[in-house]
């Protein structure tokens, strides 16, 4: 800076008055230019939902299943949307394998955090072999391969309608264990 810039500073910063407490202020780190790290954990469980070779299923053919044990009942809820949705993944236009590790993930965070009742959108084709039924088919697969889905079926319309799917997850152990002692006080 020579003379003049110096003058021109302190004449524009003459009524500025300093910060009191800078305790409490707060400094933000400006943003990195760099793509974010991925840490990978070691306790992270790796991912397992099948790649490859895939029967893909026909636009007009529903999916839905079952779990063994679990009643009709709650199927024919779950397909009329009676069910709170706690959480909900969008796949649309995503490749396959982003859509793996998308579900992937998703399902671990909802079992960790205890959720029940999902929407998965992904989209529908024109033809049987348009990316989003394609998609569609390995969903069904995908899912199917979680020991927590009880059940899933396509979603209402307002919902996405044959573009999206409900799914029902099992209890976690606290739920179920919370689920008894509330009933055990009622029965006292």
């Amino acid at each position: 800076m020579n003379l003049d810039d110096d003058d021109l500073f302190r004449d524009a910063m003459g009524d500025v008055t300093p910060l009191k407490d800078c305790a409490n202020t707060q400094w933000l780190r400006t943003p990195s230019t760099k793509a974010p790290r991925v840490a990978q954990r070691n306790d992270e469980q790796e991912n397992f939902l099948t790649r490859g070779f895939l029967e893909i299923i026909s636009l007009g053919t529903p999916l839905e299943y079952k779990a063994d044990g679990i009643q009709q009942g709650v199927l024919d809820k779950l397909r009329l949307g009676k069910y709170p949705l706690d959480a909900s993944l969008n796949l649309l236009r995503q490749p396959v394998e982003t859509c793996r590790q998308s579900l992937f993930s998703f399902m671990m965070q909802a079992r960790k955090q205890g959720l029940r009742n999902l929407l998965i959108i992904h989209g529908k084709g024109r033809e049987d072999e348009s990316h989003a039924n394609i998609v569609r088919s390995y969903l069904a697969r995908w899912l199917q391969q979680f020991d927590e889905v009880q059940t899933f079926c396509v979603a209402q319309p307002q919902h996405g309608g044959a573009g999206a799917l409900y799914v029902g997850l099992r209890k976690t152990d606290k739920a179920r264990l919370d689920n008894r002692e509330r009933h055990a006080k009622r029965s006292r």
